[in-house]
């Protein structure tokens, strides 16, 4: 900066933090501390980037802007702002002394966020838009409530990008560009799918039961369910609150003493008479073994539960050939 005026130098040290603080300051922020309009700062602040890059001290720091490019290339060409500063320093002053590098730096494209996709920077403008095609092409491919393992998610992505150099197809790399996007994101149990989806955006106990319930993959008592949203998403999950949301809401199904799996595995509905009723209703009249063989795999209970609500007049009736049938 050694180049430009005090002011002018003042200017771009608070629009970007590169004070002791670290403080970034708007654009009216600025005006007011000089009386000035926003729209003169915009000036000075374009003026004052305008003249470092004609300058020695810029033409002497290319290996700085040569070691920068390099980098950016090693992380996949294209990289969301947030993922850039962090690998660079943990440290937030030095973050927006590079953030500031990188402003003036001639090598370097930033892209505004947007409806699609985070602040990014790049430096190869062909390959920042073959990404973002891919990502898009990705998302169009996952329907509102599907989870992809992030493994399964990484294989798609790399068949839309089939020819791309063989030196970006890594995990890393590719997790990068994922993150890039606002539109495909990642639960904290590590499953991805679209944002919008109550799946990767849990906000209540209700979606955070499903989630794991889901991952366990078989019927789970709500005690465990408790136990587990508090695991793995940090909330604290009250049993006697789960055991409620879950009675609530019909993506659950009630299949034991305390027993709950996911009305999408194909579970019937309701108690062991209504279980029952269902599968009179689709089979037909059955003896009493078929009946509890269909009725075990809908409901984890003992066969004399079964039994016992065979056994009521109101809704069951036994015909000369042993064959029940709904009243």
């Amino acid at each position: 900066m050694s180049v430009l005026a005090k002011r002018s130098q003042d200017v771009l040290i608070n629009r970007y933090g590169l004070g002791p603080k670290a403080n970034k300051l708007t654009l009216d922020a600025i005006g007011k501390k000089y009386n000035i309009t926003r729209e003169r700062v915009r000036q000075i602040e374009n003026h004052s980037l305008a003249s470092i890059r004609k300058s020695k001290a810029y033409q002497d720091s290319e290996p700085i802007f040569t070691e920068l490019k390099e980098l950016i290339l090693d992380l996949g060409g294209l990289v969301s702002e947030k993922d850039l500063l962090k690998h660079l320093s943990e440290d937030s002053p030095n973050q927006n002394h590079f953030h500031f590098l990188l402003v003036i730096g001639e090598k370097f494209k930033r892209e505004k966020e947007d409806a699609e996709f985070k602040h990014r920077w790049h430096v190869d403008a062909e390959l920042s838009e073959r990404i973002k095609t891919a990502l898009r092409k990705l998302y169009s491919k996952l329907s509102d409530d599907e989870l992809v393992l992030e493994s399964d998610l990484i294989d798609s992505f790399l068949e839309g990008v089939k020819d791309l150099n063989a030196k970006y197809k890594n995990e890393e790399v590719i997790k990068r560009w994922l993150a890039i996007s606002h539109k495909i994101g990642k639960n904290p149990l590590g499953e991805w799918g679209r944002s919008s989806s109550s799946n990767v955006n849990a906000k209540g106990m209700r979606d955070f039961a499903f989630l794991v319930i889901r991952k366990h993959g078989s019927p789970i008592h709500f005690k465990d369910v408790a136990k587990a949203i508090t695991q793995y998403f940090n909330k604290k999950a009250h049993v006697a609150t789960t055991h409620n949301e879950l009675i609530k809401d019909p993506r659950f199904v009630l299949v034991g003493r305390g027993l709950y799996a996911l009305a999408e595995w194909g579970y019937m509905s309701g108690v062991v008479k209504d279980v029952i009723r269902k599968i009179l209703e689709k089979e037909g009249p059955l003896p009493k073994e078929k009946i509890i063989e269909k009725a075990l795999k809908e409901r984890y209970v003992k066969e004399n539960t079964i039994l016992v609500n065979l056994q009521n007049p109101k809704y069951f009736k036994k015909d000369q050939s042993h064959r029940y049938h709904n009243v």
